[in-house]
């Protein structure tokens, strides 16, 4: 249950997001009897459930790779307080001590300050010798307006796939004083990123990227999550990107974490609890 007396903190804008990494102390687990791991369990479930059913609330569980981390867990939440709460009863779900946390993210959802605006689409019919009121203007400007408002929603106000590879890294830029990200002009970031994201449309259909941001929020400034349906797009575009300038010359990557998606039932089994 959620502490209904502390006011909600909402975002003026976007959601808050929790990445969260565990590894199970199967040691602490064994000393359970069998009835005691079956209401872990199934205390862990009916929490999952009942955060699930909350109003634009995702929950998302991991079996995660390698032994960095045994499960891993991305809420989604407009109420700071609830996603709080939340996370505090999911370290402690299956018991205490039987759940160690080993890393942890927190983010907003966040819309790009980099993305072209309208005007700018204009400007570009413009330029193509598109004629103002034109039935071509207007199909043109139909489909830009429907492309922006689905981009931005999903950047603030994301629906999560299903897909089963997820992959998520903090990144940062740098601040050497020759290679200062914050200090190139606007125009300059603008056209840097437009060149980053021509590379990243080419994976569209393979890998569906979420950007968060958590300056003053936590260590890093972004976190990436990379949702794909196998590894190898994965690897490719994370690859292809490091050969892009804002990569190349710019970027600080963290600690890379890749998990499946897997109903709670097939978790359970295949971290052995």
């Amino acid at each position: 249950m959620t502490d209904k007396t502390a006011p909600p903190i909402v975002p003026t804008e976007g959601w808050h997001v929790f990445h969260l990494f565990y590894k199970v102390e199967h040691g602490q687990w064994q000393i359970f009897t069998e009835q005691e791991k079956i209401r872990a369990k199934t205390r862990l479930a009916e929490l999952v459930q009942e955060i699930r059913s909350a109003p634009d609330t995702q929950l998302l569980s991991f079996a995660m790779v390698t032994p960095k981390a045994d499960l891993g867990f991305m809420l989604v939440a407009p109420d700071l307080q609830a996603a709080n709460a939340w996370e505090k009863q999911i370290s402690l779900a299956l018991g205490a001590d039987v759940l160690s946390p080993v890393a942890s993210f927190f983010s907003l959802t966040e819309r790009s300050e980099y993305l072209s605006t309208e005007e700018e689409y204009i400007e570009g019919l413009k330029r193509d010798g598109v004629a103002e009121g034109s039935p071509e203007w207007e199909n043109r400007m139909t489909e830009i307006r429907d492309r922006l408002d689905k981009y931005l929603k999903f950047r603030l106000y994301p629906a999560l796939p299903d897909w089963p590879v997820v992959c998520f890294y903090p990144m940062m830029k740098r601040r050497r004083p020759e290679q200062n990200w914050y200090a190139l002009s606007f125009a300059e970031r603008k056209e840097l990123m437009a060149g980053h994201g021509r590379v990243g449309r080419k994976w569209h259909g393979k890998i569906l990227q979420l950007i968060t941001g958590c300056t003053g929020l936590d260590d890093a400034e972004w976190g990436v999550t990379l949702f794909a349906q196998n590894t190898y797009d994965v690897k490719g575009i994370v690859y292809e990107m490091r050969f892009d300038p804002v990569s190349a010359e710019y970027a600080e990557f963290g600690e890379f974490y890749i998990g499946l998606q897997l109903p709670l039932d097939e978790l359970y089994r295949r971290v052995q609890i």
